[in-house]
């Protein structure tokens, strides 16, 4: 049976999980990938500073990271934090929703899991790609 859960290690409450559900199942089929688990945590940017350096040994901010626990390629379990305030700081500058932005990260991080990177030039094109078509589900 296939779980997605939502967490919170701050004050934000994710009003929309029932919408994010649907639409990870939906990247998920599309990709024709499979998951057992997902855990989705809602940070501050400070909380996912610290895992990213001692994770990846990177001493930056970022919106998403993303752990891959699975076992094997079959049966993705993973554990993906988003930092609210970095979500909320990106919708202001880039000018859209932070709903929106929120999803757009959401959606991001579901992609990884699905096998898509985004170092290359190449890589954040389709991922960009990508991401804007997903966005369009959530706007039905």
């Amino acid at each position: 049976m296939t779980k997605i859960q939502f967490f919170s290690t701050n004050s934000f409450r994710f009003p929309h999980k029932r919408k994010a559900r649907e639409l990870i199942l939906f990247i998920f089929k599309n990709e024709k990938k499979t998951f057992l688990h997902l855990n989705f945590i809602f940070c501050s940017d400070e909380e996912l500073l610290v895992l990213n350096r001692k994770h990846l040994d990177h001493n930056d901010y970022t919106d998403i990271l993303t752990f891959d626990l699975s076992v094997n390629n079959h049966e993705i379990i993973s554990e993906i934090y988003i930092s609210t305030d970095r979500v909320c700081e990106n919708a202001f500058i880039f000018n859209v929703p932070f709903l929106q932005e929120l999803f757009r990260v959401i959606i991001h991080g579901s992609l990884h899991l699905c096998g898509y990177g985004d170092k290359k030039k190449s890589e954040i094109l389709v991922m960009r790609q990508k991401e804007a078509r997903y966005l369009r589900f959530i706007e039905k």
